[in-house]
């Protein structure tokens, strides 16, 4: 094989052309796919009460719901309108059949109230949220006056329509206007003229408006299809419908009631920049690439402009998107990436003192780096920050095996070997050891297929890119190394002779440290007091997933129960008038002291009646925390409000999720669980200095001011009036009552009856709403029904049905999710339950990524186990010994502990940063850091193994004792030993080290396997020898007695 370069040549290029097309149809995105297992249900009843929500809707979809297979968690709510169920299902679900049972158990609900919307059932993943943001807002100056409220029609069905046929786009959301609707406004007066009722007119509206089918009817040979047409063509055939006729006088809608064309009630204002808008977001198809999106999107978006929104008076703009920050995240990588490249190549030629030899060296990183992008293709995978750090790491990694083959290749030559022998006496002595060390490296990654929570899906990208990169390496270093140095090693009078140097230093180390047993115990002693001293003490506690560090801030602020959306909208007013001046301002001023708040980038604000939420971005990153701050004062000075600020996530949603502990507390009594929710509460803000707390729902208190009519039924039953009649009555004379839908150009809209004066009434006037009875009669409210005022909840949560309130505790930025967890159970739970403030019947459970972080530990810790089963007997089989891979293992917790002083000093130095005009820096200690402990334990065994390997076969070739065998395996082994080390810390460096969008991801894990790998590297040079000898001599000690007493 060695003579066939032009062969392994050819072969090699068609591998990379192959690995380079492989990489041009790979879908870009910013994080890997997560598994979807949360199915969500949005029911909405317009203006029904969250009381009648949960009775007529959750109950009854839950009820059903729970025969669908699998499901672990209903998580339920009602709130004014809509109703909303999220189920929850174990990782590995087979999504599309958990879909079609949804669905068949919806179906079988028996029946809704009449104008429930049909349910919506959706589907995604925190992978697949949306990730662009679009506002549609009148023209400079607005030349045409639109009210932007009723355009939300027009632009769903005219822009966001189109927006959808872009490929890769899953679904548009458009927001901030209100539907349009058929409104009949009844004129109390003319009604009563001819004594019709409300309920009379809603029947002759729903009698006419119906097309019934007729089927066919034959001619001749002609078929003929029969319609009866019945349904409204227009409001004007709308007024032309005949409610009453006596005689020859015919009486018409439009001779008692106004009609028109409008919209629902206002229930939400989106405003950006100041200025009223809709919006829009773009979600994207799993698997889509987002870069890719965006160029596809923007001139479709142009094309909308002109063609449909500028000659309506309007246009739309891109506000904010992720795509952003995936280019720039992606960049950064590709750039360090390159740089690693760069300094692990130009460590090797300080080493090999050549050009020709170094580039042999380094062939293999584009050839690998192709085969990680071909791995990534055939595993189905995505190019994302995480997956591009994988390939990161594994610049350095594969170049070992070609430094191993490349060196022992020079050996064999310096020792006489023509060129071509040379390179086949080096490759046949140490391709077991390079073996070996790939197949720890790669197979090492086995358990992450076991471990199914998202920490492990994110796992997979690292573990195919760095798989397929050694795999390659191990390829390239056995095939087309030899193949090169063969026709780069010149002749015998080019070679030179190794300077005496650091070698001889090195080895004299060596020497004194396997030079006595006391030296050696010393070693290996003090070597394991401090590896032990380092993990006891310096492990720190753990978070679960990193939130990212997107410059975009998500606050949001709840009102106490019963403000309505005006009170509402003049607070988002007064908190537009305070922030805008900000938009105009420099990043320098604030950074100056010349204003309180970072200048802005852009500001959206969206006003409903139990929310107010801020979305906003500075226009220097650096001041994210600073405007975080500015927020939330703002919002203290509001008494009463409940506020939640937190930054853009990429991992989950954009409130605190990966470091949330949830508190479900359920109960049967509303009035209980709120109590022990509001305690809850206080007794957080007590133990945590300043954490984020938000519940679900918002507010703990029953103060929703609640109307509650009860009907006399003997007098109803006396004036022949239904109560169905009775509830229409009312709901038309005050907020409006559905009575049937409409179609005006495809579109359904919803035709609502009013009372002009009833649209307008008020509590002190409501006893006195005229009810129209079958008698002919008109009779006050209060004649008929009783009217209280008493007190409810304006939201209901439920879970796994029971009502439920759930507290979302996240601790200070200080204290990690793991210490959280702890005071959380200690100080807040069990305080609660050992002061007697929790009744018996209120359950208080733990659940969000506290959970989640529990369970991935406890599949980390097996499955790391696992890992050290499968890297032992790997190594068994290659030395055919069960005794020495436990020497080689050995220095897996030395490793392991190395990697914590590095993650330790990396934290301890980069909080003094600012000190020196640099952002300050904190890795947590997170699930995906913790990858970088499973990387080190298949890549720390590697450098031993060469010097074991190598003290193994000059013991078997006869003439060495174990003290010389394993001094010169040491001697021989060192340059390619630091030549890995150091070329793979170059290698990781820049991801380490350099700032940058999207370091946050992958940096714990570098700082994890570049100490771990340098620690490794001087612990195979010290302990490992003393150790090693130990053993070694304690073995022939004891075959020479058992000779000896044979021989007896």
């Amino acid at each position: 094989m060695v003579k066939h370069g032009i062969l392994i040549a050819v072969g090699t290029l068609i591998i990379a052309v192959l690995g380079i097309l492989a990489a041009f149809t790979i879908p870009v995105q910013m994080i890997p796919d997560l598994e979807v297992r949360t199915i969500s249900i949005r029911t909405n009843w317009p203006g029904a009460t969250p009381q009648d929500v949960e009775k007529e809707i959750l109950i009854e979809q839950e009820e059903h719901l729970r025969s669908v297979r699998g499901l672990q968690r209903i998580i339920s709510s009602a709130s004014f309108g809509r109703a909303q169920i999220e189920l929850e299902f174990p990782f590995g679900i087979n999504l599309n059949d958990t879909l079609i049972e949804v669905v068949n158990a919806l179906s079988r609900v028996p029946s809704y109230p009449n104008n429930v919307d049909e349910p919506r059932i959706y589907a995604t993943s925190f992978s697949a949220n949306s990730f662009m943001y679009f506002r549609v807002m009148p023209l400079p100056g607005n030349p045409r006056g639109l009210d932007m409220v009723p355009m939300q029609d027009y632009i769903r069905d005219n822009v966001a329509a189109r927006m959808e046929t872009v490929p890769g786009v899953s679904e548009i959301s458009v927001y901030g206007g209100a539907d349009r609707q058929i409104q009949i406004l009844i004129d109390p007066a003319r009604l009563a003229e001819r004594n019709l009722t409300t309920g009379q007119v809603r029947d002759a509206i729903q009698q006419r408006n119906r097309d019934v089918s007729g089927g066919e009817i034959e001619a001749g040979k002609r078929r003929y299809l029969l319609r009866t047409i019945g349904r409204f063509r227009d409001v004007e055939d709308l007024e032309q419908l005949i409610i009453d006729q006596q005689g020859d006088a015919v009486l018409r809608l439009g001779d008692v009631a106004e009609v028109r064309l409008d919209h629902f009630e206002i229930s939400r204002y989106s405003y950006t920049d100041g200025q009223p808008v809709i919006g829009l977001s773009v979600r994207r198809q799993a698997g889509s690439n987002v870069i890719d999106i965006k160029r596809a999107l923007m001139p479709e978006v142009e094309a909308i402009n002109e063609e449909i929104l500028r000659p309506a008076g309007m246009h739309m703009r891109l506000i904010a998107d992720d795509v952003g920050y995936v280019e720039e995240s992606i960049k950064n990588v590709w750039t360090n990436l390159a740089i690693g490249a760069l300094l692990a190549s130009f460590v090797m030629f300080l080493f090999l003192r050549s050009g020709r030899a170094t580039l042999i060296g380094v062939i293999g990183i584009p050839i690998c780096t192709i085969a990680a992008f071909m791995g990534l293709v055939m595993a189905g995978r995505t190019i994302n920050v995480i997956s591009l750090a994988g390939i990161a790491f594994a610049i350095g990694m594969t170049l070992d095996n070609s430094i191993v083959v490349l060196e022992s290749i020079e050996l064999s030559w310096r020792k006489g070997l023509d060129r071509w022998k040379a390179a086949v006496d080096g490759v046949s002595k140490v391709w077991p050891a390079v073996l070996a060390s790939t197949l720890t490296t790669v197979l090492v990654f086995v358990p992450i297929v076991f471990i199914e929570e998202e920490a492990g899906q994110l796992y997979s990208d690292v573990a195919i890119a760095i798989s397929a990169s050694i795999v390659a390496s191990m390829i390239v270093a056995i095939a087309v190394i030899p193949a090169a140095a063969a026709r780069v090693f010149g002749s015998q009078d080019n070679r030179r002779e190794e300077k005496p140097g650091w070698k001889e230093f090195l080895t004299e180390r060596v020497n004194w440290i396997t030079q006595t047993r006391s030296h050696q115990a010393s070693i290996v002693v003090l070597v394991l007091g401090i590896c032990t001293a380092i993990v006891v003490y310096l492990t720190p506690p753990a978070e679960y997933l990193p939130e990212g560090e997107e410059p975009k801030i998500f606050a949001s602020m709840s009102p106490p129960t019963g403000y309505n959306l005006e009170t509402m909208a003049n607070i988002g007013e007064e908190l537009q008038e305070y922030f805008m001046p900000f938009l105009e301002h420099d990043s320098q001023m604030f950074e100056k002291g010349e204003a309180d708040v970072p200048a802005l980038l852009y500001f959206n604000l969206s006003i409903q009646a139990t929310r107010l939420r801020i979305i906003a971005q500075p226009k220097d990153p650096a001041h994210i925390k600073a405007l975080m701050t500015a927020v939330n004062r703002k919002f203290e000075s509001y008494v009463g409000m409940r506020s939640f600020v937190t930054r853009g996530s990429i991992i989950t949603s954009n409130s605190g999720g990966t470091r949330s502990i949830n508190l479900d507390i359920s109960g049967p009594s509303l009035q209980a669980i709120y109590k022990v929710a509001g305690m809850a509460e206080r007794r957080a803000k007590e133990v945590f200095d300043k954490p984020r707390v938000r519940s679900q729902p918002s507010t703990l208190t029953l103060s929703q001011p609640l109307v509650e009519i009860h009907p006399n039924w003997q007098r109803l039953e006396q004036l022949q009036l239904s109560n169905r009649d009775l509830g229409f009555t009312i709901a038309a004379m005050t907020d409006g009552a559905f009575v049937d839908e409409f179609f005006l150009d495809d579109d359904k809209i919803d035709i609502y009856l009013y009372s002009a004066a009833g649209k307008n009434a008020s509590l002190e006037t409501l006893n006195q709403i005229p009810i129209y009875t079958p008698s002919d009669a008109i009779i006050p409210l209060e004649y008929v029904a009783d009217i209280n005022e008493t007190v409810d909840t304006s939201d209901i949560r439920r879970v796994d049905g029971k009502r439920t309130v759930t507290m979302n505790i996240i601790p200070p930025d200080g204290i990690a999710l793991e210490t959280g967890l702890g005071i959380v159970k200690q100080q807040v739970v069990n305080y609660l339950q050992e002061s007697g403030a929790v009744p018996g019947d209120v359950k208080i459970l733990i659940s969000g990524a506290s959970d989640q972080l529990e369970s991935t530990r406890e599949s980390l810790t097996s499955n790391y186990l696992v890992a050290l089963v499968i890297i032992y007997l790997i190594l068994v089989a290659i030395f055919s010994h069960w005794g020495y891979p436990l020497i080689i293992m050995t220095t897996i917790p030395l490793g392991i502990a190395s990697g914590i002083v590095g993650l330790w000093l990396m934290n301890a130095l980069g909080q003094w940063l600012p000190a020196v005009g640099y952002p300050e820096i904190h890795q947590p200690f997170d699930m995906i850091t913790m990858l970088g402990f499973l990387i080190l334990m298949g890549t720390v065994v590697n450098n031993p193994i060469l010097i074991v390997d190598r003290a193994m076969r000059l013991m078997r070739a006869g003439g060495f004792t174990p003290s010389e065998a394993l001094r010169e395996a040491v001697s021989t082994r060192f340059r390619p030993i630091a030549m890995s080390t150091l070329t793979t810390i170059c290698g990781l460096s820049p991801l380490v080290f350099m700032p940058g969008a999207g370091t946050e991801l992958y940096r714990g894990v570098g700082i994890i396997v570049l100490f771990g790998i340098l620690g490794a590297a001087v612990v195979s040079l010290t302990m490992l020898p003393a150790l090693t000898i130990t053993t070694l001599e304690w073995r022939e000690r004891r075959t020479g007695a058992d000779e000896l007493q044979k021989a007896a």
